[in-house]
């Protein structure tokens, strides 16, 4: 021994281990362990390579069931009778550009964001419409009951860690507060077929609880990080500790615990997490309510570097809150839109004022619209054949509005958008090349978007 650290040393062993068995792994030509083969990954380091990201991080606010888009950023009060709906449009900082009534703090800031309009795919079940919209690509069949499986493809935050990790003492992509799901496990929010060390961490507690932690990041009472001499009691207290979580939440930790005990050792990380620390007026402005302070906590966790942090509007148990079949205006009137109109300007401002927005990209979407024709009983049904997204931070050009629908608000009239186009600019803008390549579990190789950049940004 040269008198150094123990701990430092069985952080050096262990890394060291890490290291080497991905070096057997190259030598045998496969890195079965990503799902990925050699030649593809290095000709996706090789894509990538001098890239020039115009963001460090994404934030994927993804609201589960359906947006009306009629009744939020393409309202059309000139529409058919049966069509048009009870709220009027409003002006917005951005002159000959409205929105919804209900979305006045909206309409302050649409200088800050860009509306795309022309949002379309063919997928009108909830799990495959869901799936087509946190993945980028369509499901084998729209299905009501298509399951989560590891041959699907990746999630964002999956790609996104196999082509620009996060430092290691980060997670690259965080998901919360919860899973969401139809009849099923909704696909495209687990790694698919490129293994489970891309899988995202899941934080699946309300941050508006009183009592909200992660215990994730915890260790046992008895056992400090300080105390940890070598990777077998770090490895022992994470199956200790691994009892205690709910449902699948430490997915990528309790395989790949190289990333566990960085995350353990990791202050900065830890302290993302402690939402106590903000103050009460700060908590206030983005609303004591599930998706308020989960926008909250998403601004804290890309400050640390976390690359991509999913967030749900969903209900409690993951399922649609969104899905406004009946009372559908009562509905967006009374917490829907209000939720929204508090939450996501809230974290637009607080990311512009701490210089966060300019290296920050903002994806505002769901996985698909509502119909043009009210129901009889007053609702909406899903409409995948035209909806709305909006984007901001990341030299995004905000005022923009890309696309349009026709007189009813049912299909593209110009610049058509699919769910690859929106992945490929997401991409494109964390300097991750589109084109990009990822073979499935039995080699065929997929680009991770094979839609064109929109042509968004300033």
């Amino acid at each position: 021994m040269n008198g150094s650290d123990p701990l430092d040393t069985a952080c050096d062993d262990f890394r060291r281990s890490y290291r080497l068995s991905r070096r057997s792994a190259l030598q045998v030509g496969t890195l079965g362990a990503l799902g990925l083969g050699l030649p593809t990954l290095l000709q996706a380091q090789a894509l990538a390579a001098g890239a020039n990201p115009r963001a460090k991080s994404v934030i994927l606010l993804f609201n589960f069931g359906g947006v009306s888009h009629l009744e939020s950023f393409d309202c059309k009060p000139d529409g058919a009778e049966q069509s048009r709906g009870e709220f009027r449009p409003i002006s917005t900082s951005v002159p000959g550009t409205q929105v919804c009534e209900l979305l006045p703090n909206m309409a302050k800031m649409a200088h800050e964001y860009a509306i795309v309009r022309s949002m379309h795919h063919a997928m009108g079940n909830h799990n495959a419409a869901g799936y087509t919209a946190l993945s980028g690509f369509p499901p084998p069949k729209d299905d009501i009951n298509l399951r989560d499986t590891p041959d699907l493809m990746p999630a964002y935050g999956s790609v996104v860690n196999a082509f620009r990790p996060s430092p290691a003492n980060v997670p690259t992509a965080v998901t919360m507060p919860t899973l969401i799901r139809d009849a099923t496990l909704t696909p495209g929010q687990h790694a698919g077929f490129l293994g489970k060390k891309h899988d995202p961490l899941l934080v699946l507690r309300d941050p508006n609880s009183r009592d909200f932690a992660v215990p994730e990041l915890s260790l046992p009472d008895s056992l400090s990080v300080e105390r940890l001499q070598d990777r077998r009691k770090l490895l022992a207290a994470l199956d200790r500790k691994e009892a205690q979580f709910e449902n699948a939440a430490a997915r990528g930790i309790d395989v790949y615990h190289e990333r566990a005990f960085t995350m353990l050792a990791s202050p900065d990380v830890k302290a993302a997490f402690a939402l106590d620390q903000e103050s009460a007026a700060t908590r206030d402005r983005y609303g004591r309510t599930t998706f308020g302070q989960s926008c909250l906590l998403a601004r804290r966790l890309v400050t640390v570097g976390v690359r991509l942090v999913t967030v749900y509007y969903a209900q409690s148990s993951g399922g649609f809150i969104w899905d406004t079949h009946k009372d559908h205006f009562k509905t967006v009137k009374s917490t829907l839109l209000p939720t929204t109109d508090q939450a996501v300007p809230a974290l637009l401002t607080d990311l512009k004022q701490r210089g966060l927005l300019d290296e920050t990209l903002v994806i505002w979407l769901g996985e698909f619209g509502r119909t043009p024709k009210v129901n009889k009983d007053a609702g909406r049904d899903h409409w995948p054949q035209a909806y709305s997204v909006l984007l901001a931070g990341a030299g995004i050009r905000g005022g923009a509005v890309y696309g349009a629908t026709d007189a009813d608000g049912a299909y593209p009239t110009t610049d058509p958008v699919s769910p690859a186009n929106l992945a490929g600019t997401m991409y494109h803008a964390l300097g991750i090349n589109p084109h990009s390549l990822i073979r499935d579990r039995l080699g065929r190789p997929f680009p991770i978007a094979d839609d064109p950049v929109l042509s968004l940004f300033g």
